[in-house]
């Protein structure tokens, strides 16, 4: 796996784009009427104040408490950037709050306090504790770190968590316990060497103490060399208390023998000659950011028999936090929990580990392009795998509830787990599918308007992400002008820039052209004009002779118009079978809607070729497709002429004999709604249907762009479909990003 190559520009684009910052605050109740106001503040508000000052406890009832974290840094440890301010630290807080909310569904915000002193910081959080169900502080430098969390510990009656200590942690946890399994070793026998005694490194040894690994076993190193008992020089409290009964004083002596190896250092501090020391089997779990100690390949090298972990995402074994602190703090919250104890923190990380060892869903194995199970290069589960949201926080409650901290126990497990998964958001993870599955593809990627700076901002990110090669169709000296004004100057010698007017393939085009489009009144000279200059005849050519492998078009005319140039090259037209269907991403669902392309007003076989050709899409993206034929009628009520179509398509299909759901025609709530769906207890539709057929061209259209103007959906496609090569049509208002999702969904071959 290639590792995302990320340019300054790029990262404050994203950060800039379409609003500052990452996340927006939105009402949860309505605010419509004079009515709402009146409940939502005065005079209505009063009803719960007074209930909560009566019952502290009902906060969690009648406030967002109960799903809300802080998110607290002072920006004295950025990442690896050291002390750069509180300020400096927000975008990093913010992206933590919106992976909360990503990954578990919870609400958080980020506050930077500005000030190095402890006290004040321990304070601060004090005072604004009853806001929040939990705390998150991330990014203080040790030993304030230390100093903070257990003061708050003892006088807040909500869980506080450092996650540069006990994220990562429980993660390594979580993959020692099945590599010590797979490496047929006891954790109280085997002998591990920690190297790195800050934060995470400490919180990485108390936590593998707390589950069974033996003190004298266990040896921590610093840059000064191996803590030892009786060492004075660079000691604090925190260090002293793992201080090792040895004779060993350097890392290289310690490592002699040893079985694990845990890393929270630094790049190269561990060469192959310690590793080759180490006892048989050895686990090496090399986490420094963003370089390990020693990279699997050079520890493989010298010792096949090991299993490596690293905090990379680029290699196997990654030990990343967000496997997590999300979950954590989900099932804690979910009990009103006090406290996040080492209880809890364990339950995490053996639910983790026994996550690994079971079998492991197609559509993980989709999200990273492999097959995964349990082995040497998969010890610890992937970010991406949905069974996580509803694994890891009832293990956490459970573990929570036994141990005393819950102020409210769950008490129906069962129905817990089915909420966990009612809060799934599956279009991330399709997402990330199609981008894995686009990774392992690595297609030339024709990106046909190369004066427009979206094209090319586009086309610069599908190259440096490691997609696959960037074809770029327009005159060089045009292309570094508009890049060296993006900031992307340094990318002209990365893409390769096609121009009609000096490729060598020009004739062999025209001549092709000219065969296909004699008869339909086109000359030589009309060929010419075509094949030279217009850029989507031209990169459609490309594509026919092989000379990329996809298209990327539409950004800069309109659908209608591109088409029918493509329509010069390629059979993309209504009878030939084409289709175009829209993916619509809201609120963690996702629907398709079709034919938002090219069926102007399409008759019952045409409609069921919709359908079909939408499943195949929806199966590309990993989706079980359901299909509804939706109008303004339910099953024959009202009477309409236009309606009869509709359930006519279904029979259709029924002739056909397909093999997905399919039902019609409906409106579009008994569709996706569950409770209106009931209505019609004789609908073959086993849940919300995920693909929508409309009646005509005009309907789609009006309907997707609604959804995105209206309730802020993301739009992919339309997805054109049903056509010999992988052509894709953006909107001429496509972002950069809908650019990039689109060549994503060409090199996948979706449709």
């Amino acid at each position: 796996m290639s590792r995302t190559k990320i340019t300054p520009e790029e990262a404050l684009a994203y950060h800039l784009e379409p609003r500052p910052g990452k996340y927006d605050i939105v009402a949860s109740t309505p605010m419509a009427t004079q009515r709402d106001l009146s409940l939502a503040y005065s005079p209505g508000v009063a009803v719960p104040v007074q209930a909560i000052a009566d019952n502290p406890e009902t906060a969690y009832d009648y406030t967002v408490k109960g799903n809300m974290v802080a998110v607290v840094s002072n920006g004295t440890s950025i990442l690896g950037m050291g002390n750069l301010g509180a300020l400096a630290s927000k975008p990093v807080m913010e992206g933590k709050a919106v992976l909360f909310k990503r990954f578990a569904d919870v609400n958080a915000i980020d506050i930077e306090l500005d000030t190095e002193d402890a006290d004040e910081i321990i304070k601060a959080v004090k005072l604004m504790s009853p806001t929040f169900g939990g705390i998150n502080l991330e990014d203080i430098k040790a030993p304030e770190c230390f100093i903070i969390e257990q003061r708050l510990k003892e006088i807040c009656d909500i869980p506080v968590f450092h996650d540069d200590q006990h994220g990562t942690a429980v993660i390594c946890a979580a993959g020692l316990i099945n590599a010590l399994e797979l490496s047929g070793k006891r954790i109280q026998d085997v002998r591990i060497v920690l190297n790195g005694a800050g934060a995470a490194g400490i919180a990485c040894l108390e936590l593998i103490k707390a589950m069974g690994a033996t003190p004298n076993n266990c040896i921590m190193c610093d840059t000064k060399g191996v803590v030892y008992q009786g060492r004075t020089e660079g000691m604090n409290q925190w260090k002293s208390a793992h201080a090792a009964r040895t004779d060993h004083r350097t890392l290289e002596e310690a490592m002699r023998g040893a079985d694990v190896f845990l890393g929270v250092s630094a790049k190269g501090a561990v060469t192959q000659e310690m590793v080759a020391s180490m006892a048989e089997n050895p686990v090496i779990f090399a986490m420094a950011n963003p370089d390990p100690e020693i990279t699997p390949e050079e520890a493989h090298a010298v010792r096949p028999d090991a299993i490596v972990a690293t905090g990379r995402s680029d290699y196997p074994n990654q030990v990343n936090n967000v496997l997590g602190f999300p979950y954590l703090f989900r099932g804690a919250l979910d009990i009103h929990a006090r406290a996040i104890n080492d209880e809890m923190k364990i339950a995490c990380a053996e639910a983790l580990a026994r996550l690994a060892r079971e079998d492991v869903p197609d559509e993980v194995a989709m999200a990273y392009g492999r097959k995964l199970s349990f082995g040497r290069d998969y010890i610890i589960p992937t970010p991406f795998d949905p069974r996580l949201i509803y694994v890891i926080p009832p293990a956490v409650a459970r573990a929570g509830m036994d141990t005393g901290v819950a102020r409210r126990p769950i008490i129906d497990m069962k129905a817990y787990e089915q909420s966990l998964k009612s809060r799934m958001d599956p279009t991330a993870s399709i997402l990330q599918g199609v981008h894995a599955r686009a990774k392992q593809a690595q297609a030339r990627m024709i990106f046909a308007e190369g004066d427009d700076p979206r094209v090319l901002r586009a086309a610069v990110a599908y190259q440096r992400s490691g997609l696959g090669r960037a074809l770029v169709v327009g005159r060089e000296n045009d292309v570094r002008e508009k890049l060296e004004a993006a900031g992307l100057g340094d990318a002209v010698r990365e893409l390769e820039v096609v121009n009609a007017a000096n490729t060598r393939h020009l004739e062999i085009y025209k001549d092709f052209l000219y065969k296909r489009l004699q008869r339909e009144g086109f000359d030589r000279q009309d060929i010419h004009r075509l094949a030279a200059r217009d850029r989507h005849v031209f990169a459609a050519l490309m594509l026919q002779h092989g000379h990329g492998d996809g298209l990327v078009t539409g950004a800069t005319r309109k659908s209608a118009h591109v088409l029918n140039l493509i329509n010069h090259v390629f059979d993309a037209k209504a009878e030939d079978g084409a289709v175009g269907v829209t993916a619509l991403l809201h609120k963690g669902k996702i629907v398709l809607m079709g034919d938002t392309l090219v069926h102007e007003w399409p008759e019952p076989e045409d409609l069921a070729t919709i359908a079909e050709r939408a499943a195949g899409v929806a199966r590309s993206l990993g989706i079980e497709p359901r299909v509804a034929f939706v109008s303004f009628s339910n099953f024959g009520y009202p009477v309409s002429e236009r309606a009869t179509k509709m359930y006519r398509a279904a029979d259709v299909l029924d002739r056909r004999r397909v093999d997905f759901e399919y039902e019609g025609e409906m409106t579009v709530d008994v569709a996706l709604n569950p409770e209106q769906m009931k209505q019609y207890p004789f609908t073959r539709l086993s849940g919300p249907a995920n693909i929508l057929v409309v009646p005509a061209r005009h309907s789609a259209s009006i309907s997707v762009k609604l959804m995105q103007e209206m309730a802020g959906a993301t739009v992919i496609g339309p997805i054109l479909t049903g056509v010999k090569k992988p052509i894709q049509i953006c909107s001429t208002t496509a972002t950069v990003n809908d650019i990039v999702n689109m060549a994503v969904m060409a090199a996948c071959r979706i449709g």
